[in-house]
Parts: structure tokens; sequence; C-alpha cells
């Protein structure tokens, strides 16, 4: 089995375990401050698709780094001019324009910009 399968393959299992964690009453709130669901939809399949990401949020921008890049696509719907993203944010989904960007060193960054109607009131 190749690097890409391993991962993708354990991909699935990791993703249940922290979305369980996530959603725990003991450890819940402490997770969701670093970890986030994005759900977006695949540029070639057209399918919805939702996984837990670790994020930073400062104001209306949320970043995203990408770990293991070469192992995982779901971060290519959002080169070139981006997509659209929804990120759940202190309970509520949020809408957004996601943009991956790849640095000299291959590190994937996904910034999301996320809707100024979408602010909750202050």
């Amino acid at each position: 089995m190749d690097y890409r399968t391993v991962v993708r393959t354990g991909a699935g299992r990791v993703n249940a375990r922290v979305l369980a964690l996530r959603s725990s009453r003991r450890w819940g709130p402490l997770v969701r401050k670093h970890l986030t669901v994005v759900t977006y939809t695949g540029r070639r399949t057209g399918r919805t698709f939702s996984i837990p990401v670790g994020y930073r949020r400062k104001g209306d921008v949320v970043t995203i780094r990408v770990g293991l890049p070469d192992a995982k696509t779901w971060w290519r719907n959002f080169l070139g001019e981006g997509n659209p993203i929804s990120v759940e944010l202190d309970g509520t989904d949020r809408q957004g324009h996601a943009v991956a960007r790849r640095d000299e060193k291959g590190r994937v960054t996904v910034t999301v910009r996320l809707h100024p109607s979408d602010r909750t009131p202050s």
C-alpha cells in the first residue's frame, strides 16, 4: 500500500473519533476551540463533504493549515479563485469563501473569509 492510501484509509476512522470528541460534554468545549467542521461541495463530483479540521480565527478570517497536503485532496477544491465553504463556529454554520495556497516549502494554507452578512451580533 502506498502512503496516500494508508492516510486515506485511516482518515475516516480518525475523523469519526474527532467528531465524537467535539460533541462530547466533557471534551467538546476544549476540542471545539481548535477543531471545527468545514462543509464544501466537491469540484468534480458535486457531492457535499463535511470534515473536521484544525483552525485559527481572527475576526472574520479563518486559517486552516493542511497537514500532509500531498496525501489529501479536499483543499484542492479551493485553488485559484477559491470556492464557497461553510465553517462551524460557536455552534453555528458560517458561510465564507475559501482560497488555498501552497508556499515554496510545499505547505498548504486555506484562508476562509467569512461573509459579513453572517456576522453574529456583538
